[in-house]
């Protein structure tokens, strides 16, 4: 009950700044946060980011089907070998729109 009263109260002062800073405060972290993300050093963090994720996917597959055997789902043992043989066969895209710049 404690964190529910405490989301709560969060909100309620959440939104009377929010109101308060207005429209154009709005539209200017827009611009901000848009400008973040076209940032080359962001978008080449993020694609990196997400390609090591791939490969630690991969060896945490290879480590739990080796401890569990046949007990993975197998639409777990699905997605994780498209994602491998798609990082295999190399795209020029990932799925965040960014490529290899």
């Amino acid at each position: 009950m404690r964190y529910r009263l405490t989301f709560v109260a969060g909100l309620a002062v959440g939104y009377v700044l929010g109101t308060r800073a207005g429209r154009e405060r709005y539209e200017q972290l827009k611009k901000c946060a848009d400008r973040i993300a076209q940032n080359p050093a962001v978008r080449n963090t993020a694609e990196t980011a997400a390609q090591q994720g791939r490969v630690y996917a991969g060896k945490a597959f290879h480590t739990v089907s080796d401890k569990f055997g046949e007990r993975v789902p197998a639409s777990v043992a699905h997605r994780v070998r498209s994602l491998r043989e798609r990082n295999i066969n190399g795209t020029p895209e990932d799925d965040w729109g960014t490529s290899n710049t």
